[in-house]
């Protein structure tokens, strides 16, 4: 997969320096925003896996992660869901892997300030590493599911409130995110109709860059 300008394309490089638990940590190309390659224990029977540690986690991103609510969404191949994000303050965090099928997930920097405004980077979740994706405070949130049935499971910071929660479109071509994965994309209506990152700006809706920060620090 080759990335534009704005993005930097999932890649099968071997994960960062061992950390507690035998999990890989790579900080991806959006500042705050960390992938877990975690170790894997097969036999004949199926496998086992710590998809969460908080020690591993506290020592990659310096802060702990309190889990108020877990959610989990089922996608058949082709679903878009995304780019989504909390109003911030209050802003929310979100711990993401997937548990069924694979997906092509995306974080993308919509801090207004940021030395990483408009980037975003992926990473394939699901599959054999069974890895999983930091979304830090301020950062979107989207991903296209690559098979049927891809499950994706969200540990999140805070609880979900509808009124709080926005979209940027996935279909923005200044974002120029690889949704097109061979079948027609399949959106809801919400995310659609999201504005485009241009849009955002100049309505004022998106988080800023040190606010986001302080919050994601508070955790």
């Amino acid at each position: 997969m080759t990335a534009d300008r704005h993005g930097t394309a999932a890649t099968a490089e071997a994960p960062g320096a061992a950390r507690p638990g035998g999990a890989g940590v790579r900080e991806l190309g959006v500042a705050g925003a960390f992938e877990f390659t975690p170790t894997v224990f097969p036999d004949d029977r199926g496998l086992f896996v710590d998809s969460f540690r908080l020690a591993a986690f506290e020592e990659a991103v310096g802060h702990p992660f309190p889990v108020v609510q877990t959610s989990q969404s089922r996608s058949r191949r082709g679903v878009v869901r995304g780019v989504h994000y909390t109003a911030t303050p209050p802003g929310m965090a979100k711990f993401v892997h997937c548990t069924g099928g694979r997906a092509l997930d995306f974080v993308v920097d919509l801090r207004v300030g940021s030395p990483t405004f408009g980037s975003w980077d992926s990473v394939v979740l699901g599959g054999e590493e069974l890895r999983s994706v930091y979304v830090p405070v301020g950062v979107g949130h989207a991903f296209v599911a690559l098979e049927d049935a891809t499950t994706m499971v969200y540990l999140m910071s805070g609880g979900y409130v509808p009124a709080n929660e926005l979209a940027v479109s996935p279909l923005d071509p200044d974002l120029a995110l690889p949704y097109d994965q061979g079948v027609a994309p399949l959106l809801s209506e919400r995310d659609r109709a999201a504005p485009t990152l241009a849009q955002a700006v100049r309505l004022g809706l998106l988080p800023d860059y040190r606010t986001s920060l302080a919050l994601d620090r508070a955790l």
